[in-house]
């Protein structure tokens, strides 16, 4: 099979295309023969060795996390999918080795979720990791119809995602994002703010008592959350690990299949909303990093592997 890897830590120049032996399917896992894989930024981090301290690397190594496609076989012990049917996953596994910029990856079942109809394959891979991660962070917080929460990044991918699912749980949301994306998030019902010098000041004009909670999507924001906090307020980060040292929580996300479906039916129904920027072919993952890395993208990034 093709896939994209790198055989070292380092930049996009260490990624290339290369062809691989199709991966064998183990127990209680399934082969999915990819369409779409999502782009994260934690791929990238990854590649440049960030993640080392906690997750080992096999090299070569494929990227990628976000997948949708086709079951191609199935394993001992999964009854759940057949050959043929569509499917969406968080595919992360306990090391850094066989991702989803490949045209097949093995996925444990319990990550697996079915792909309504109504659901393209482009958003069914851009909605794994970054919809696992706001749905994971709004429980942490314990979000509810009485809160005024503060979305640090609400117009990024998991961002957008917890600012819906918040504003759906009756929630009041505030937003940091550039002004070009102000009128996105009006769009869903969210107080846009801009990001950047003043923001402090910015943010008690349009909630001068604080907020009831604060989620951290961008990182570098710590004092400027604290700060907002009303007394007894929740906070929590993906990106800043010293916010447990104030009291916050440090959030990582679990792949679950059974909660994917969830999110799924949610965008089938039309209840939740997954932008996609752009896609690109699987020999321009550089180029999709590199878009990533920007911070430009209107939307999910996505590679297409298949049709």
């Amino acid at each position: 099979m093709r896939a994209i890897t790198y055989d070292q830590y380092g930049t996009t120049d260490e990624l290339h295309l290369s062809d691989l032996p199709l991966p064998k399917v183990g127990p209680s896992e399934v082969r999915i023969r990819v369409t779409r894989a999502g782009v994260n930024p934690v791929d990238w981090k990854a590649m440049s060795g960030g993640l080392d301290p906690m997750l080992s690397a096999h090299f070569p190594v494929i990227p990628g996390w976000d997948v949708a496609g086709v079951i191609d076989a199935v394993g001992p012990d999964s009854p759940e999918f057949s050959p043929g049917d569509r499917v969406a996953a968080y595919a992360r596994k306990q090391v850094l080795s066989a991702g989803t910029f490949a045209e097949y990856v093995t996925v444990r079942v319990d990550d697996v979720a079915a792909v309504p109809d109504e659901v393209t394959d482009d958003v069914a891979a851009a909605l794994p990791l970054a919809g696992l991660t706001a749905l994971r962070v709004l429980e942490t917080l314990a979000v509810t119809k009485r809160d005024t929460l503060l979305i640090h990044a609400a117009s990024g991918g998991v961002g957008f995602a917890a600012a819906q699912l918040a504003i759906a749980a009756g929630a009041t949301v505030v937003g940091t994002a550039s002004t070009a994306n102000h009128d996105k998030l009006r769009d869903i019902g969210v107080t846009p703010v801009e990001y950047g010098d003043g923001l402090e000041e910015r943010l008690r004009e349009v909630a001068p008592e604080g907020f009831d909670a604060v989620a951290d999507f961008v990182g570098g924001v710590l004092d400027v959350s604290r700060a907002m906090l009303r007394d007894g307020g929740r906070l929590a980060s993906i990106t800043d690990p010293t916010v447990e040292e104030h009291g916050g929580r440090w959030v990582w996300v679990r792949p679950d299949g059974a909660r994917l479906a969830d999110l799924l039916d949610e965008v089938a129904a039309g209840r939740l909303r997954v932008d996609v920027d752009r896609t690109f072919a699987l020999e321009d993952v550089p180029q999709a990093f590199a878009a990533s890395q920007s911070g430009a993208a209107r939307g999910k990034l996505v590679i297409e592997v298949a049709d």
